[in-house]
Protein backbone atom coordinates (compact mmCIF):
# COMPACT_ATOMS: atom_id res chain seq x y z
CA UNK A 1 0.00 0.00 0.00
CA UNK A 2 1.42 3.44 -0.84
CA UNK A 3 2.13 5.92 1.55
CA UNK A 4 -0.44 8.98 2.22
CA UNK A 5 2.38 11.18 1.18
CA UNK A 6 3.67 9.15 -1.64
CA UNK A 7 3.50 11.74 -5.04
CA UNK A 8 2.39 9.02 -6.90
CA UNK A 9 -0.65 7.91 -4.43
CA UNK A 10 -3.21 8.40 -7.41
CA UNK A 11 -6.23 9.70 -4.57
CA UNK A 12 -3.89 11.40 -3.15
CA UNK A 13 -3.30 13.26 -6.44
CA UNK A 14 -7.12 13.48 -6.58
CA UNK A 15 -7.91 15.10 -3.61
CA UNK A 16 -5.10 17.49 -2.94
CA UNK A 17 -5.11 19.45 -6.37
CA UNK A 18 -5.10 23.20 -6.46
CA UNK A 19 -8.07 25.05 -4.70
CA UNK A 20 -9.72 27.83 -6.20
CA UNK A 21 -8.28 31.91 -4.96
CA UNK A 22 -11.19 33.49 -3.74
CA UNK A 23 -12.08 30.71 -1.02
CA UNK A 24 -8.39 29.20 -0.34
CA UNK A 25 -8.87 28.66 3.38
CA UNK A 26 -12.36 27.18 2.75
CA UNK A 27 -11.39 24.63 0.56
CA UNK A 28 -8.14 23.75 1.28
CA UNK A 29 -9.59 22.52 4.69
CA UNK A 30 -12.56 20.47 2.73
CA UNK A 31 -9.99 18.35 1.04
CA UNK A 32 -7.95 17.44 3.80
CA UNK A 33 -11.01 16.47 5.57
CA UNK A 34 -12.50 14.69 2.35
CA UNK A 35 -9.12 12.91 2.44
CA UNK A 36 -9.56 11.77 6.03
CA UNK A 37 -12.89 10.73 5.84
CA UNK A 38 -12.44 8.77 2.47
CA UNK A 39 -9.52 7.45 4.20
CA UNK A 40 -7.02 8.29 1.57
CA UNK A 41 -5.12 9.69 4.71
CA UNK A 42 -6.09 6.84 7.33
CA UNK A 43 -6.91 6.71 10.71
CA UNK A 44 -3.04 7.32 12.51
CA UNK A 45 -1.86 8.42 8.99
CA UNK A 46 0.47 11.05 8.06
CA UNK A 47 -0.26 14.05 6.23
CA UNK A 48 2.06 15.18 3.79
CA UNK A 49 4.32 17.59 4.70
CA UNK A 50 3.53 21.51 4.51
CA UNK A 51 6.03 22.23 1.62
CA UNK A 52 4.10 19.55 -0.77
CA UNK A 53 0.79 20.01 0.77
CA UNK A 54 0.85 23.80 0.19
CA UNK A 55 2.82 22.99 -3.40
CA UNK A 56 -0.11 20.19 -4.53
CA UNK A 57 -3.16 22.56 -2.87
CA UNK A 58 -1.74 25.84 -4.63
CA UNK A 59 -1.72 27.73 -1.53
CA UNK A 60 0.38 30.09 0.84
CA UNK A 61 2.05 28.14 3.69
CA UNK A 62 0.26 30.64 5.95
CA UNK A 63 -3.22 29.54 4.49
CA UNK A 64 -2.56 26.02 4.81
CA UNK A 65 -1.32 26.30 8.47
CA UNK A 66 -4.35 27.79 9.25
CA UNK A 67 -6.49 25.22 8.24
CA UNK A 68 -4.37 22.58 10.15
CA UNK A 69 -4.65 24.71 13.30
CA UNK A 70 -8.63 24.41 12.68
CA UNK A 71 -8.75 21.10 12.04
CA UNK A 72 -6.09 20.42 15.30
CA UNK A 73 -9.17 22.62 17.52
CA UNK A 74 -11.94 20.43 15.60
CA UNK A 75 -9.73 17.36 16.56
CA UNK A 76 -9.55 15.80 13.57
CA UNK A 77 -5.82 16.05 13.66
CA UNK A 78 -2.90 16.23 15.67
CA UNK A 79 0.74 17.50 15.75
CA UNK A 80 3.67 15.76 16.70
CA UNK A 81 7.25 16.88 17.10
CA UNK A 82 10.38 15.75 17.03
CA UNK A 83 12.49 13.53 14.59
CA UNK A 84 9.30 11.46 13.49
CA UNK A 85 6.58 14.61 13.96
CA UNK A 86 4.27 16.04 10.99
CA UNK A 87 0.72 16.10 11.22
CA UNK A 88 -1.33 13.12 11.87
CA UNK A 89 -5.38 11.75 11.53
CA UNK A 90 -6.50 11.27 14.95
CA UNK A 91 -8.13 7.73 16.10
CA UNK A 92 -11.97 8.23 15.42
CA UNK A 93 -13.34 7.83 19.07
CA UNK A 94 -15.89 4.39 19.49
CA UNK A 95 -19.08 6.07 19.65
CA UNK A 96 -18.76 8.66 16.23
CA UNK A 97 -22.01 10.94 16.46
CA UNK A 98 -23.97 10.00 13.86
CA UNK A 99 -23.67 11.16 9.91
CA UNK A 100 -25.74 14.25 8.73
CA UNK A 101 -28.00 13.50 6.17
CA UNK A 102 -25.87 14.60 3.02
CA UNK A 103 -28.88 15.27 0.83
CA UNK A 104 -30.81 17.41 3.62
CA UNK A 105 -27.45 19.57 3.83
CA UNK A 106 -27.35 19.75 -0.31
CA UNK A 107 -31.14 21.21 -0.40
CA UNK A 108 -30.14 23.44 2.16
CA UNK A 109 -27.05 24.59 0.21
CA UNK A 110 -28.81 24.72 -3.21
CA UNK A 111 -31.93 26.81 -1.74
CA UNK A 112 -29.41 29.06 0.08
CA UNK A 113 -27.68 29.93 -3.22
CA UNK A 114 -30.81 30.05 -4.93
CA UNK A 115 -31.99 32.67 -2.38
CA UNK A 116 -29.28 34.59 -1.62
CA UNK A 117 -27.27 35.52 -5.09
CA UNK A 118 -30.62 36.50 -6.23
CA UNK A 119 -31.58 38.61 -3.23
CA UNK A 120 -28.10 40.42 -3.51
CA UNK A 121 -28.87 41.00 -7.28
CA UNK A 122 -32.14 42.21 -6.78
CA UNK A 123 -31.28 44.75 -3.94
CA UNK A 124 -28.27 46.02 -5.98
CA UNK A 125 -30.94 46.41 -8.69
CA UNK A 126 -33.08 48.86 -6.43
CA UNK A 127 -32.90 52.01 -5.84
CA UNK A 128 -32.76 51.94 -2.15
CA UNK A 129 -33.95 54.75 0.25
CA UNK A 130 -31.11 56.34 2.84
CA UNK A 131 -32.39 54.35 5.81
CA UNK A 132 -32.06 50.80 3.67
CA UNK A 133 -28.43 52.09 2.76
CA UNK A 134 -27.88 53.19 6.60
CA UNK A 135 -29.21 49.72 7.83
CA UNK A 136 -26.74 47.82 5.56
CA UNK A 137 -23.74 48.91 6.23
CA UNK A 138 -24.57 49.40 10.28
CA UNK A 139 -25.32 45.38 9.90
CA UNK A 140 -21.01 45.25 8.00
CA UNK A 141 -20.31 47.38 10.51
CA UNK A 142 -21.96 44.77 13.43
CA UNK A 143 -20.51 42.30 11.64
CA UNK A 144 -17.42 43.16 11.23
CA UNK A 145 -16.65 43.80 14.73
CA UNK A 146 -18.17 41.15 16.24
CA UNK A 147 -15.80 38.62 18.64
CA UNK A 148 -16.73 34.48 18.23
CA UNK A 149 -19.48 34.42 20.52
CA UNK A 150 -21.67 36.97 18.70
CA UNK A 151 -20.55 36.74 14.84
CA UNK A 152 -23.07 33.68 13.76
CA UNK A 153 -26.41 36.45 15.09
CA UNK A 154 -24.89 39.33 13.91
CA UNK A 155 -23.90 37.61 10.36
CA UNK A 156 -27.62 35.98 10.28
CA UNK A 157 -28.78 39.39 10.43
CA UNK A 158 -26.39 41.23 7.63
CA UNK A 159 -27.79 38.43 5.56
CA UNK A 160 -31.48 39.33 6.14
CA UNK A 161 -30.84 42.70 5.76
CA UNK A 162 -29.88 42.45 2.13
CA UNK A 163 -33.02 39.97 1.48
CA UNK A 164 -35.01 42.85 3.38
CA UNK A 165 -33.23 45.18 1.16
CA UNK A 166 -35.01 44.13 -1.95
CA UNK A 167 -38.56 45.24 -0.46
CA UNK A 168 -39.97 41.62 -0.73
CA UNK A 169 -41.33 40.12 2.09
CA UNK A 170 -41.72 36.55 1.18
CA UNK A 171 -37.82 36.20 -0.29
CA UNK A 172 -37.11 37.32 3.05
CA UNK A 173 -39.22 35.24 4.73
CA UNK A 174 -37.92 32.58 2.51
CA UNK A 175 -34.74 33.45 3.38
CA UNK A 176 -35.01 33.44 7.04
CA UNK A 177 -36.18 29.72 7.37
CA UNK A 178 -33.66 28.56 5.15
CA UNK A 179 -30.96 30.60 6.90
CA UNK A 180 -32.62 29.19 10.50
CA UNK A 181 -32.06 25.33 8.32
CA UNK A 182 -28.34 26.86 8.05
CA UNK A 183 -27.65 27.92 11.28
CA UNK A 184 -28.39 24.33 12.61
CA UNK A 185 -25.47 22.88 10.32
CA UNK A 186 -23.40 26.01 11.48
CA UNK A 187 -23.46 25.36 15.03
CA UNK A 188 -22.05 21.84 14.55
CA UNK A 189 -18.64 22.80 12.93
CA UNK A 190 -15.90 25.14 14.56
CA UNK A 191 -16.09 28.68 14.24
CA UNK A 192 -12.21 29.59 12.70
CA UNK A 193 -11.13 33.25 13.24
CA UNK A 194 -9.45 33.16 9.41
CA UNK A 195 -12.67 32.44 7.85
CA UNK A 196 -15.02 34.90 9.61
CA UNK A 197 -12.04 37.23 8.21
CA UNK A 198 -12.12 36.53 5.00
CA UNK A 199 -16.17 36.27 5.68
CA UNK A 200 -16.26 39.62 6.99
CA UNK A 201 -13.88 40.96 3.69
CA UNK A 202 -16.71 39.45 0.91
CA UNK A 203 -19.53 40.67 3.22
CA UNK A 204 -17.88 44.60 2.55
CA UNK A 205 -17.58 43.57 -1.46
CA UNK A 206 -21.26 42.79 -1.53
CA UNK A 207 -22.41 45.47 0.66
CA UNK A 208 -20.13 47.75 -1.97
CA UNK A 209 -21.84 46.17 -4.89
CA UNK A 210 -25.20 46.76 -3.83
CA UNK A 211 -24.79 50.40 -2.49
CA UNK A 212 -23.32 50.68 -6.02
CA UNK A 213 -25.76 49.61 -7.54
CA UNK A 214 -23.91 46.57 -9.78
CA UNK A 215 -26.19 44.01 -10.07
CA UNK A 216 -23.88 41.80 -11.67
CA UNK A 217 -20.71 42.21 -9.11
CA UNK A 218 -23.25 41.66 -6.06
CA UNK A 219 -24.86 38.50 -7.06
CA UNK A 220 -21.29 37.16 -8.44
CA UNK A 221 -19.62 38.87 -4.98
CA UNK A 222 -22.09 36.76 -3.18
CA UNK A 223 -22.09 33.73 -5.06
CA UNK A 224 -18.47 33.56 -4.10
CA UNK A 225 -19.00 33.77 -0.42
CA UNK A 226 -21.52 31.15 -0.07
CA UNK A 227 -19.15 28.97 -1.93
CA UNK A 228 -16.46 29.33 0.84
CA UNK A 229 -19.45 28.19 3.52
CA UNK A 230 -20.61 25.53 1.51
CA UNK A 231 -16.87 24.26 1.23
CA UNK A 232 -16.54 24.47 5.33
CA UNK A 233 -19.78 22.85 5.81
CA UNK A 234 -19.76 19.98 3.04
CA UNK A 235 -15.97 19.12 4.56
CA UNK A 236 -16.84 18.67 8.28
CA UNK A 237 -20.12 17.12 7.76
CA UNK A 238 -20.68 15.55 4.27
Amino acid sequence: MSLPNDPLDPALAALFRPVRAGNALEETMERMLQAIRLGVVPPGGQLPPERELSSRLGVSRVTLREALRALQESGHVESRRGRYGGTFVRVPSSDPLPAPDRDAIEDTLTLRYALETGAAELAAARSLPPATRRHLRGCLADASAAGIDHYRRTDSRLHLAIAEATATPSLTAALADVRTRLNALLAAIPLIPANLTHSNAQHKTIIDAILDGDATAARAAMAEHLAGTAALLRGFLA
